[in-house]
């Protein structure tokens, strides 16, 4: 960890995308209220709703004491608003709210040795959301027909991030396992 702050790098990196850098920015500044950056990660996600493209872009930042998370949606222009508009939505999570960093690698050909990981997933939770995935238990008699009940996992996962190499570049899957391991620095107990 260094104690510089990448503000004008995450500026940088926002202006970069080209995808309204002023209202990302300017949502950006504001949830991050003053404190240093002490890593980023811009991702710019375009999707195809018909015939028409929408752009997404997520905005997570490390603070010395939180995560914040920034997303932009573009939207054509609605019975509310006309014009086309975009909703930008930040949250801030206290670092010592995160009781879970996960960080799932992909490598194509692993018998060939060191390579940089073709994708990669970050989930992050800190109990704002957790999911239950339920389904019937059995025991091991086939002929059984006995109700025994349910059983299953619940897990917190409050935001996820999936990267590609061949989608958004090499550059990009270091970049997020990077602020991973910035992530995980701050948060170990």
């Amino acid at each position: 960890m260094t104690d510089r702050d990448r503000s004008a790098e995450l500026s940088a990196a926002i202006n970069r995308t080209g995808y309204y850098p002023e209202v990302v920015a300017d949502a950006v500044v504001d949830a991050v209220a003053g404190e240093a950056v002490v890593s980023y990660y811009v991702h710019h996600e375009p999707t195809f709703e018909r015939d028409e493209v929408r752009r997404h872009q997520t905005v997570v930042v490390l603070t010395p004491s939180r995560l914040i998370l920034a997303h932009t949606d573009e939207h054509a222009g609605d019975d509310l608003l006309p014009e086309p508009y975009t909703s930008t939505s930040t949250e801030a999570v206290s670092l010592r709210s995160v009781d879970s960093v996960v960080v799932t690698r992909m490598t194509t050909n692993p018998t060939a040795g060191p390579r940089p990981p073709a994708e990669a997933v970050l989930t992050i939770g800190w109990g704002a959301v957790n999911r239950v995935d339920l389904e019937p238990a059995g025991c091991n008699d086939p002929q059984c027909e006995a109700d025994h009940g349910y059983t299953g996992t619940m897990s917190s996962d409050d935001f996820s991030l999936r990267v590609s190499a061949a989608a958004d570049g090499t550059d990009a899957v270091g970049g997020l396992l990077s602020f991973a391991a910035s992530l995980s620095a701050l948060t170990r107990g």
